[in-house]
């Protein structure tokens, strides 16, 4: 924000040129108000001005008097106003306020010429590091005493993209080395910077870049205008188009701080032109023109007309514009930000719609606004509404509201982003009356907007408002249209109702040695507790937003105190709920279920409380790293190191830490018990914010200290009642811990694992798939099916939660690995509240992976462990649809295997509450007596007698069940045993007459054919036959092979079987060229020719004229004559030439018996009469036939 007072209109166009104010002079009669000219002759003219006065103090003496008053002056007063003030001003003071009103510190430089560095500790708001701007020097004032202008202590938010556009290197690129202000470095230290001149404000020089092997070098010109410490303006002849200021700014800036005493210093212009006569001013003017005639003559000409005219407005005007004087007490003061670049690069990004790292570009963005915000610089505020306004001006917006769909995802966290920086610049604990109200209408206005976001994402539940505690006995199903809307500003709007101003409040951000006075009135005794620190009472994500709002602006401190005030809060409020439950545990256990004490969840919470306080305490503890200018890399992703820090003195636990805070308020934070929100979004804001929030707890080593507070924590989460997700009862619609309780289950199993199986375990429920009442017998957990219960809202997330579910589960199983007590346990926990049986089924074979590895010994009570939850898949999909069904069974089946024989053998006697008919014989059974599984097991005589005994008994029940199916598969498992294979035989003939069709007897009848038994192969033929029907038009059935083999079978079997099945082959054949194809088959070869042995064959072959053949024959004829006349009915001239074809296979048939010429030549007659009208086909008729 504009701090010491200045003005800044955020919300309106930047003065033009701020540094030209006109600079009026006295009348000849009047004294020079700036030092007599004698006095100024010397210095300003001189050839030798430097920056540096001649006999300037030693690098270590203590500044003069003049130079720490200059300092101030340059800093805090705009020159006009020192020129006000004073009516003579000494050169030497003049020339001290010019010297000190250039920027003094680097760090402001990189901020505006690259998106981030590492800057102080953690790069973040804890501290501020060396060469801090002069604001710096002393501590920041508490948010009750007034601010200091200018820059403040701060740093980045590391991480972020290194660049944006032409001058920052092209994004996703190398490492910083490509940024403006690294290459403004590499520029100063090759010596490229030339012809520097300071003249009043003004700064100018000439940046040279290097030839390169396509470029030759290329000398540009640059000028910079600067004010109380802030370059206002800068011009470079690069042209550069960017957010950003180019390398030539950056090494002209530098070269300025970095060696002052190189630079030429001269007063501003308009003092050097008071002390010229007429004659040398004209003599200037002609040499300036004479100069630059193809430049300015045109302008000269322009500006000496006006002069010369008494009616002009430039003689209207007292005094005349200086470039080099400084700006005027009404110009904004502020660094040079070109808001025209800002709008071009958010349209910009925003266009490409999350494509080429727009999403990054953008989060870049927003960390530069919070790095401004942290350096105080009202730049940030600013550049923040250009933003707002491109975000606003997205057409996407209006597409998605009127195609009813809703943003994407990396959009929306753009969106909620947004929106938590506005927070922070409302809740700007010394932002003006007059800037906070300009906001306020601002965005207001954008609210409004039917465009506007909302923030939840859709108009489902909300939470509650920023300035309300929240009411523990809410009505979760309560109208959620009946609430107001609630847009992604709906909370910094609410935020004008906050204020800095409550004493206790400043108390506490102000002094780290606040308690209880000895003496407490009633009203005071709720502020402190029983140790006499203080207490902040508040709503939890309010209060975490006043946090982040100190952090955000500068104040690293005062937010650390108030942080360490509101965990107390939040530690008594624990124990109070604690104490609470403990009188109702009883009650509560009978009831077996709790109300939700929390419907506002902390974690997902659009202002993320928790995690701004773990930032803040983590902060404070990180190591600095090796230089606060040094720029970070895109692809650098180095861990960073945390050391403890004790807190701040006149603590009582002197023996904390703020990294122990941090983990500990993580800790009950993702611990808290809280409603699952309403809407995808939310819901998935829910499980990344905890992702997050993980993440960064795994940066902390675990040493002593933070075990201890890890394990207190935990045992009163385990404790806690109903404002614990991991109390013993919970609400249904409960957010579930597994995520959080994995985490806490690994890192407590190397120091507490008693504590951490018995977390983990309690976290294993997803209470909201489970029965709302407990019916049933729980002993017998397997028995459970997959449930889905109808609810609303709807757990758009239920299959991550699923998931996470799933790996707390395979991770006990992992650690658990040889404990026969803890693996049972699991087990059991597995079995009662995983839902899923595709995860159960991925949790087995996890566990056998484990249990059995390649290259080492395999662990039993895993293994039986893997084989018990695959036969809980088995039963749970045994009566649904499910697409890996048979790699659960064949998996199971191998998982048997590798457990023993007697697992075989269970899952053989008891395969009808595991397997159908149909697993169980063909996979179940047939795996187990394979010769693989005898040779993997090593089996003796009498266990491969045992396991081929129950896999006969399972095939002649399954045969039994379901014969269609099973039949083939007993006869195969029952050959070795006569007795069985008998019994089998007689299921499928019993069967037969029943439901089992025409193709599954033809396969049963093949087998026996070939097993050796041709008989009963005939007799299922026969079978068969009668099951089948071929129309006279379907000579590609199928069915045909089997028909050919049936008679072929017949045939090699004697001519009684031949005599037998004709008249089924001419009552369920009808298509004439397949009874052909049976004819003449049958009259190649005698019958008997491949009968059974002890069968003679009469070595004759079969007349067509007698019987069984002539029967066959007849019925052919007949069908060849049904079939010419229906294809006759529809015949087009295209299939002529294959009806005449059709006709001469059918004369082969007709001229088999003696009399067959004459019956094919009445035949032919009969068509020619009957078909006349189809005169071109008969004529094809004739020329064949005659």
């Amino acid at each position: 924000m504009a701090e010491g007072g200045e003005r800044e209109e955020l919300l309106s166009p930047s003065p033009v040129s701020p540094a030209k104010r006109l600079c009026s002079w006295p009348s000849p009669q009047a004294h020079h108000p700036r030092g007599s000219p004698g006095a100024a002759g010397g210095g300003v003219g001189g050839v030798g001005g430097s920056c540096l006065p001649p006999g300037a103090r030693p690098h270590l003496q203590p500044e003069s008097l003049l130079d720490c008053a200059a300092k101030t002056v340059a800093e805090k007063w705009a020159y006009e106003r020192v020129e006000e003030r004073f009516e003579r001003i000494p050169e030497p003071v003049q020339r001290r306020i010019v010297y000190w009103s250039f920027p003094r510190n680097e760090r402001e430089i990189c901020m505006y010429s690259s998106f981030q560095y590492r800057g102080g500790p953690g790069a973040g708001a804890a501290g501020g590091a060396a060469g801090a701007s002069p604001a710096e020097e002393g501590p920041p004032p508490p948010p009750g005493a007034a601010a200091p202008a200018g820059s403040a202590p701060g740093a980045a938010v590391a991480g972020a993209s290194p660049g944006l556009g032409s001058g920052a290197g092209v994004a996703g690129g190398g490492g910083g080395e490509g940024l403006p202000f690294r290459r403004g470095i590499r520029l100063l230290d090759s010596g490229s910077v030339e012809n520097v001149l300071q003249v009043g404000f003004h700064l100018s020089g000439t940046v040279t870049e290097p030839a390169t092997t396509s470029e030759p070098a290329v000398t540009y010109k640059v000028a910079i205008s600067f004010d109380r410490c802030k370059i206002t303006s800068v011009t470079c002849g690069c042209g550069n188009k960017d957010i950003f200021y180019c390398a030539h700014v950056v090494a002209l800036s530098l070269y300025r701080i970095r060696r002052p005493d190189q630079v030429k210093l001269r007063l501003p212009i308009s003092e050097t032109l008071f002390q010229m006569n007429r004659d040398q001013l004209q003599k200037f003017i002609q040499y300036l023109i004479t100069a630059h005639h193809t430049e300015v003559l045109p302008t000269a000409q322009k500006l000496a007309d006006e002069i010369l005219s008494s009616n002009s407005e430039i003689n209207q005007v007292n005094g005349a514009p200086d470039p080099t004087a400084g700006a005027s007490i009404d110009d904004e003061n502020c660094w040079h930000l070109d808001e025209e670049q800002v709008k071009e690069q958010v349209k910009l990004f925003l266009s490409q719609g999350g494509y080429y790292g727009s999403g990054k570009q953008l989060n870049s963005m927003f960390a530069k606004v919070r790095e401004m915000l942290r350096m105080r610089d009202s730049n940030g505020a600013r550049m923040l509404t250009l933003i707002t306004e491109q975000f606003m001006a997205d057409p996407r917006l209006t597409l998605w509201r009127q195609q009813g769909t809703s943003m994407t995802d990396k959009c929306r966290q753009l969106w909620d982003e947004l929106g938590a920086l506005w927070v922070c610049i409302i809740l700007n604990p010394h932002c003006k009356l007059e800037e906070k109200s300009c906001w306020l209408q601002q965005l207001q206005k954008w609210n409004d907007l039917d465009i506007c976001p909302l923030e939840d994402g859709n108009y489902g539940h909300e939470l509650p408002n920023i300035t309300n505690a929240l009411p523990q006995n809410a009505s979760h199903s309560s109208d959620s249209l009946s609430r107001p809307r609630r847009t992604v500003f709906t909370r910094a709007i609410e935020g004008r109702e906050l204020h800095w101003q409550d004493s206790h409040l400043q108390r506490i951000i102000s002094s780290d040695i606040y308690t209880a006075p000895a003496c407490q009135r009633e009203s005071e005794r709720l502020l402190f507790n029983s140790q006499g620190q203080p207490l902040w009472l508040e709503h939890v994500p309010t209060a975490c937003a006043r946090v982040d709002a100190l952090r955000s602006h500068g104040y690293p401190k005062e937010a650390l105190r108030l942080t360490v005030a509101i965990i107390n809060t939040l530690r008594l409020q624990q124990q109070r709920q604690l104490e609470i439950y403990k009188h109702q545990k009883k009650e509560l256990l009978q009831r077996g279920t709790t109300t939700i004490t929390n419907l506002e969840g902390w974690v997902g919470h659009p202002l993320d409380p928790i995690g701004c306080l773990f930032l803040t305490l983590t902060e404070a503890c990180r190591l600095n790293d090796d230089g606060y200018l040094e720029v970070s890399d895109m692809n650098e992703s180095r861990p960073p190191v945390y050391q403890h820090v004790p807190v701040a003195a006149g603590c009582p636990n002197s023996s904390e830490s703020y990294l122990s805070l941090a983990m500990e308020v993580a800790l009950m934070g993702m611990g808290q018990q809280r409603v699952m929100p309403e809407g995808l979004y939310a819901q998935d804001k829910v499980c990344r914010n905890e992702e997050q929030l993980l993440s960064r707890l795994q940066e902390l080593q675990l040493d002593d200290e933070l075990v201890q507070t890890l394990q207190k924590q935990c045992i009163l989460l385990l404790e806690g009642g109903p404002f614990s997700g991991l109390g013993e009862v919970i609400h249904r619609e409960s957010v579930p811990m597994h995520t959080f309780a994995k985490y806490l289950f690994s890192a407590l199993l190397p120091h507490d694992p008693d504590l951490s199986y018995r977390l983990a375990l309690r976290a294993m429920r997803l209470p909201v798939l489970e029965n709302s009442t407990s019916s049933g017998d729980t002993s017998h957990p397997h028995h459970m099916v997959s449930v889905v219960p109808s609810r609303y809202p709807r757990w758009f997330t239920l299959g991550h939660l699923e998931s996470q579910q799933c790996e707390l589960a395979s991770t006990m199983l992992t650690a658990a690995k040889g404990d026969t007590l803890r693996l049972r346990t699991i087990l059991e926990a597995i079995q009662k509240h995983i839902h899923s049986s595709s995860l159960i089924f991925k949790l087995a074979q996890d566990a056998f992976k484990i249990a059995a590895p390649t290259d080492s010994s395999t662990d039993g009570t895993l293994l039986n462990v893997a084989l018990e939850l695959g036969l809980q898949v088995m039963r749970m999909t045994l009566s649904t649809l499910n697409w890996r069904r048979r790699e659960m069974v064949r998996w199971l089946v191998t998982c048997a295997t590798e457990v023993g024989v007697r697992a075989l053998v269970s899952i053989l006697q008891s395969w009808y509450t595991l397997f159908t008919p149909t697993e169980a014989t063909s996979i179940v059974a047939a795996t187990a007596v394979s010769h693989t599984t005898i040779l993997r097991l090593s089996l003796d005589y009498p266990q491969r007698e045992e396991l081929a005994s129950c896999a006969r008994t399972l095939a002649l029940q399954c045969a039994m069940k379901d014969p269609q199916s099973c039949a083939l598969s007993a006869l195969t498992l029952c050959e070795k045993d006569h007795i069985a294979f008998e019994a089998a035989y007689q299921i499928a003939i019993d069967a037969a007459a029943g439901g089992m069709t025409h193709s599954q007897l033809f396969t049963i009848a093949r087998y026996m054919e070939l097993r050796g038994y041709p008989l009963r192969a005939f007799k299922l033929a026969s079978l068969a036959m009668s099951h089948l029907n071929l129309a006279y038009n379907q000579d590609t059935h199928p069915a045909i092979n089997d028909v050919l083999w049936a008679c072929a079978l017949s045939h090699s079997l004697g001519k009684n079987e031949l005599a037998a099945l004709i008249p089924l082959v001419v009552k369920s054949v009808h298509c004439a060229t397949v009874l052909s194809d049976i004819l003449r088959r049958c009259t190649v070869t005698a019958p008997g020719l491949a009968g059974i042995p002890g069968r003679r064959s009469s070595g004759k072959l079969m007349s067509t004229d007698k019987a069984p053949l002539r029967q066959l024959l007849d019925a052919t004829i007949n069908a060849y004559i049904n079939t010419t006349h229906s294809r006759l009915t529809h015949i087009s001239p295209r299939h002529y030439g294959e009806f005449i074809e059709f006709l001469s296979k059918a004369r082969e048939t007709f001229l088999l018996p003696q009399d067959g010429h004459l019956q094919f030549a009445q035949f032919i007659d009969n068509l020619k009469q009957i078909y006349k009208g189809k005169k071109k086909l008969m004529l094809l008729v004739r020329e064949r036939f005659g």
